[in-house]
């Protein structure tokens, strides 16, 4: 897979740093990185990343949720969310976005290029399809999240 522009979200710096760090392991540029929800949006914006990482809590009056919901409705662009929590209930409301991945922190590098690989496959997949709408509910309802501790 060729490096992509990605877009990191997460309102810890010195965990932002280090996604940063993978990502360009990885062969990815980042676009940038935004600790709110707002700032996330005018980035998308500005930046046209082809992915973005979004943590689900964040400061500010956007939250992940929305702010990813907001950037794949204006800008068509996947999302994977990276969170530390693992509340079912904010889980589920993170499926109904249409999310293409959802890493529980901590995860390694391996982890994170599974879940970009397969969000960017499934997001072209879609894009391609004339029957997008539907082929997006098969896709996303498939196990293709990886979650720190199980695979």
């Amino acid at each position: 897979m060729n490096g992509k522009k990605i877009l990191v979200v997460e309102d810890e710096h010195i965990v932002a740093m280090g996604i940063k760090r993978m990502l360009k392991s990885l062969g990815h540029q980042v676009t940038g990185i935004a600790s709110t929800g707002e700032d996330a949006v005018r980035k998308a914006e500005n930046t046209f990343p082809d992915l973005v990482l979004m943590d689900i809590m964040l400061k500010g009056k956007l939250e992940g949720l929305d702010a990813a919901e907001e950037i794949k409705t204006r800008f068509d662009t996947p999302v994977i969310y990276i969170t530390a929590c693992s509340d079912k209930k904010i889980r589920e409301q993170a499926e109904k976005t249409g999310a293409f991945g959802y890493i529980t922190k901590p995860f390694d590098e391996n982890d994170l290029a599974d879940s970009i690989e397969t969000a960017l496959k499934n997001h072209e997949v879609v894009r391609k399809s004339s029957e997008g709408e539907i082929l997006h509910e098969v896709i996303i309802s498939l196990p293709v999240e990886i979650i720190h501790g199980e695979q």
